[in-house]
């Protein structure tokens, strides 16, 4: 009987122990190359010298792949064209399919505040670039931040001296 008892608690530790390995074995797959689920937030920052694409998770909060016209762009003249723009954004894309991701959501900003309300002039390419190297889109949306009230330009009353 103390034998009896003895191999069944010794069987337990074991089924313990086997379930806790599988439980570890399953958290180290799913590190931080894999992304849970297949939506992402592709965030796209288009200015005038630059465009920025960033795809992260649902939350915004876990980077999953990040790209600039700067990247790729031999000249600095080059950065904010929409070849530097396309390039950038399959580059990100790439790298998202690799980790999981299918369907993302574009939000667009521009710099907004008291620069430029409209987006530069790699936007538009940007989304069209992450849709031919193979994610869908779901939504897109303007996220350029706009004053609520007038905000002055730095610089004072009489402007920037130079």
């Amino acid at each position: 009987m103390a034998e009896e008892k003895e191999v069944e608690k010794t069987t337990e530790k074991v089924e313990e122990t086997a379930e806790k390995q599988e439980k570890k074995e399953k958290r180290e797959e799913r590190s931080s190359k894999q992304v849970r689920g297949d939506v992402g937030i592709a965030w796209i920052y288009a200015s005038y010298n630059n465009t920025i694409i960033h795809i992260t998770d649902l939350s915004g909060s876990e980077t999953i792949a990040f790209a600039s016209g700067g990247m790729v762009a031999k000249a600095d003249r080059d950065k904010p064209s929409p070849w530097a723009a396309m390039q950038a954004a399959i580059k990100a894309a790439k790298t998202a399919l690799d980790k999981g991701i299918k369907v993302v959501h574009v939000k667009i900003k521009a710099p907004g505040g008291y620069g430029p309300k409209t987006p530069g002039p790699g936007a538009g390419p940007a989304i069209r670039a992450l849709v031919r190297a193979g994610l869908m889109v779901d939504r897109i949306e303007d996220v350029t931040p706009l004053p609520t009230d007038s905000i002055r330009k730095p610089g004072g009353r009489r402007g920037r001296r130079v």
